[in-house]
């Protein structure tokens, strides 16, 4: 059951997954060519997109049905946690068995380890639901992995459709392949 003060994040859950989702669709579309490809990397960009699909689609499913009057979101939990932990298994054994599995690729392999994660405490707090129905903790919870798989879904998007990186890692190592590319003589002050 879902408590009535969290009715209206479901509400609103259910709109943006929506909306996401078309969003989503209409980025596939822009790199469609790049997920149509038949060379080694076109497999990665197809799990970043079917990775956002999943997460978007856990949340909208969640969403919608925490706002069927009476109806109970714990096995709705149990059952897209579980969609997405076998997607999440396709995934891995598809980057090892294209032997995807580098450090360029470790970034990917560490956004589906998340979303198994939260997959797994989705599972685990349906689970709880289906025992005791009237948990409020559990449902709280779940409206939180919500939340996280807008995260990880919108994070896996924009990746999707090359969208520029600016972590700290990143700069990082930019930075220090940048000093070490440069000729000695560039690099002491004259």
């Amino acid at each position: 059951m879902v408590p009535p003060d969290i009715h209206d994040l479901f509400l609103a859950s259910a709109s943006v997954a929506g909306a996401l989702i078309g969003l989503l669709f209409v980025a596939i579309s822009v790199a469609a060519e790049r997920l149509a490809r038949d060379k080694a990397g076109a497999q990665v960009h197809r799990i970043r997109a079917s990775a956002a699909l999943t997460a978007f689609t856990n949340a909208l499913a969640v969403s919608l049905f925490a706002l069927v009057p009476g109806h109970k979101i714990g096995p709705t939990s149990v059952a897209v946690a579980a969609g997405g932990l076998a997607f999440i298994g396709g995934a891995l054994v598809s980057m090892v068995r294209l032997r995807h599995m580098h450090w360029t690729t470790a970034r990917d392999a560490l956004f589906l380890i998340g979303l198994a994660v939260t997959f797994v405490i989705q599972l685990d707090q349906g689970v709880e639901l289906i025992v005791t129905p009237r948990n409020p903790g559990a449902v709280s919870t779940i409206a939180i992995l919500v939340i996280v798989c807008f995260l990880i879904g919108i994070a896996r998007s924009w990746e999707l459709v090359g969208g520029p990186s600016f972590g700290i890692a990143h700069e990082l190592t930019a930075l220090v392949r940048g000093h070490a590319s440069k000729p000695a003589d560039q690099e002491k002050p004259t």
